[in-house]
């Protein structure tokens, strides 16, 4: 009996040793040519920044591969949405393409009737804003105004909808723009809501959605 709790006391539990992952951040390319395809956006020029973003996004989730990121992209929409999110940037602010801008407005006043406008990409909201701002300027009526802005960003979107603004996305605009259409709160610039309403904001999957549905019908 005392011999038992003797050899018991001897036995030595095995420590359970760390699982040790090996990181395999090689072959970029299928990577590249997967968010290409999603996105339309290329990187061709700077593909040191996306290889090191990309590295990162995985690191911070516990990913140690391409190719398992990769796998992971194909069969998770929310981390699919999450890295989408992560690669595109939005800087941008109102009155950026003027040129173009004035060229919609002159194109809706010749039309004098309801117009409909798709604004892709949309960013933060600034572009299909600063449309909104200088067709109500051109003097044309908000019930003929209608514009949809698409982003594949889901921040973005989610930031274009509350509409607010630093001092760098508005620096391109008149003072007396800004104190028609914006209320100054601190250091912030918010929009007035019935500029808002005239500008609806989707995610891209969303509006291809209906794009296929209207091909069907015709």
């Amino acid at each position: 009996m005392f011999s038992f709790f003797k050899k018991k006391k001897n036995i030595v539990k095995e420590k359970e040793s760390p699982v040790s992952h090996v990181e395999k951040f090689s072959n970029i390319e299928p990577l590249l040519k997967y968010f290409q395809e999603e996105t339309g956006i290329t990187f061709e020029e700077q593909i040191d920044i996306f290889i090191n973003k990309v590295i990162l996004f995985c690191k911070q989730r516990n990913i140690y591969s391409f190719c398992e990121l990769m796998k992971i992209l194909k069969n998770d929409n929310i981390i699919k949405q999450d890295f989408v999110d992560y690669l595109t940037t939005n800087e941008t602010y109102f009155y950026r393409e003027l040129k173009q801008i004035k060229q919609c407005v002159e194109f809706a006043k010749k039309e004098n009737k309801s117009i409909k406008i798709l604004c892709a990409p949309s960013a933060t909201g600034e572009e299909p804003y600063s449309i909104a701002i200088a067709m109500l300027e051109a003097g044309i009526p908000a019930n003929q105004i209608h514009i949809t802005g698409i982003d594949i960003n889901r921040e973005a979107l989610q930031k274009a909808k509350q509409a607010i603004y630093k001092e760098r996305n508005i620096h391109n605009l008149p003072l007396q723009i800004l104190e028609k259409y914006f209320i100054k709160e601190n250091d912030k610039y918010l929009l007035k809501e019935n500029i808002k309403s005239l500008d609806f904001l989707h995610n891209p999957k969303l509006v291809q959605k209906l794009l296929l549905l209207k091909h069907e019908e015709l």
